[in-house]
């Protein structure tokens, strides 16, 4: 099963509400990176089709007016128009705002709105949204707390907020051996200790919910892409925001293989739990504007 079918499952875009993992047969065992990845997000709480949890105790439906903060390749929007919501979604890249506008053309959002912006400002109303969602993008402003301000600000009141950055502990080991331009802008300039990332978000208004890790696939896949790197001489071009791309060593998919074997095995799941806690690629917070 290839990337597409399985971001479709999990979007629940064209699909089943069920979501099974594929096993690899005795034939080839080969699993892509990107695959197992996801597999590995469910198990961790994410895209909960059942549910309709974007991520446990997020959950989406036609009523929302959500908003996709530094959308990228616009998963978070994905799983949201398929819930029926009206999605926002914004990025800094034009040519990433289109590619998600064209694959949401036949979605069942009941909105569509695709906004090229830095987020400082939004170019939307106070209380605009009732999910606000920012992945992986606070580590790449300059000012996280200003944008933290201006989500306060679009939300309505009781809106829910789903925020991800880069867990410290995978971010310092990176520092040793990715290339210097991935801890420059416009990559990764800030690095956030767990207790600050909760106090930036309190300090911004919202009401702490949950506290969450997970991705300790994700941050060995990222030391063994940086390691392949250096042994094969390969020099990444600076100042860019793809600094990760394929072709991926067989070295990966070894890893990819493995640990999709391992989080097969109902025993494992207890052991992943701990991993994800000791050294996740993720920390994330579930928040509520108040009311």
């Amino acid at each position: 099963m290839r990337m597409f079918d399985w971001w479709r499952r999990l979007t629940g875009l064209g699909a089943t509400r069920g979501v099974t993992s594929p096993v690899p047969t005795a034939a080839s065992d080969y699993v892509d990176s990107r695959d197992c990845g996801l597999v590995d997000a469910v198990q961790s709480g994410w895209f909960l089709n059942s549910s309709d949890e974007l991520f446990s105790g997020f959950a989406i439906g036609p009523q929302d007016v959500v908003l996709d903060v530094g959308c990228g390749a616009g998963g978070a929007t994905l799983f949201s128009a398929n819930r029926g919501a009206h999605v926002v979604f914004t990025d800094v890249v034009p040519e990433k705002i289109e590619a998600l506008r064209q694959r949401l053309v036949d979605s069942p959002a009941r909105a569509v709105e695709g906004l090229v912006s830095d987020s400082s400002p939004l170019p939307l109303a106070d209380g605009y949204a009732t999910r606000v969602i920012a992945l992986e993008m606070l580590e790449h402003v300059v000012d996280p707390a200003a944008v933290l301000r201006e989500l306060l600000r679009v939300g309505r009141p009781g809106a829910l907020y789903l925020l991800a950055v880069p867990d410290p502990v995978g971010e310092r080991i990176q520092q040793d051996c990715a290339p210097s331009h991935y801890f420059e802008p416009p990559n990764h300039i800030h690095i956030f200790e767990r207790d600050a990332f909760a106090q930036v978000v309190a300090d911004a208004g919202l009401v702490i919910e949950r506290r969450s890790s997970y991705g300790f696939y994700w941050s060995i896949w990222m030391l063994i892409y940086w390691a392949q790197l250096r042994a094969s001489g390969e020099q990444l071009a600076g100042e860019t925001h793809d600094v990760v791309h394929p072709p991926y060593s067989p070295l990966l998919d070894d890893w990819a293989s493995l640990w999709h074997r391992l989080i097969q095995i109902p025993e494992f799941s207890s052991v992943k739990q701990h991993l994800d806690r000791l050294m996740p690629k993720s920390q994330v917070i579930v928040a509520r504007k108040p009311d």
